[in-house]
């Protein structure tokens, strides 16, 4: 079972989370779901705070179905909680991939990222994310901060991480990546991908049956 875990502003209906789960599907059975105050789901986005227990209850819904391996896969800010969630003690997934994911919050080194923190932080930039990005976010500031996902990573072991980044991502820089891989410990595998732009929109099908491939068999191994 691959359960996926979408970017920010996504949420299971977009056209290109779809297009993930069709292609994982593949190799597994696949869960999507979107997460608090994307498209459909209710209450407010805590960019990838609470999005944490939203995926322990996708995983916890997996296991209920009869699945006894799970792996997850997240796109940026889903790439993000996929990490931290990996890091719980009681997290019970069997193989982990972030595609395009932070390696420490409050990053504002890119244009994006700068445009992001407008939408994320400024009223009317809430607004926006409500009327044309379909995601409401929550007003409040972190408190506390969560564990970041370099502070997670090392905790993750002896479950497979698998870390994917472009090396033309607008959003994270290549030093993300390589934090998170090098935070791991040398337990993570990194694939850097030439051209590669942001998160789902910039996996093509060749690089989603790899990833499905590497989910699938991952989870099979096991811990």
């Amino acid at each position: 079972m691959i359960v996926v875990a979408h970017g920010f502003t996504g949420d299971l209906d977009r056209p290109h989370v779809r297009r993930i789960a069709r292609s994982f599907s593949h190799f597994a059975a696949v869960i999507t779901f979107s997460f608090r105050g994307h498209g459909a789901s209710g209450g407010h986005s805590t960019v990838g705070d609470k999005e944490v227990l939203d995926l322990a209850a996708a995983v916890a819904w997996a296991r209920e179905l009869g699945h006894r391996r799970i792996a997850t896969a997240g796109f940026s800010m889903g790439g993000s909680v996929v990490v931290r969630h990996a890091a719980l003690p009681d997290a019970g997934v069997d193989a982990v991939a972030t595609v395009s994911g932070p390696a420490r919050w409050y990053y504002r080194g890119t244009a994006a990222m700068r445009r992001l923190h407008w939408v994320v932080l400024r009223p009317a930039g809430r607004l926006v994310g409500r009327l044309a990005l379909r995601t409401r976010i929550h007003h409040r500031d972190w408190d506390p901060v969560p564990p970041s996902p370099v502070e997670s990573a090392p905790l993750i072991a002896p479950v497979p991480l698998l870390v994917v980044h472009g090396d033309s991502d607008p959003y994270f820089p290549l030093d993300h990546p390589r934090s998170l891989v090098e935070a791991a410990g040398g337990h993570a595998e990194f694939w850097l991908e030439e051209g590669m732009g942001h998160a789902e929109n910039a996996v093509d099908e060749a690089l989603a049956r790899r990833l499905g491939t590497w989910l699938a068999d991952a989870a099979r191994r096991g811990r």
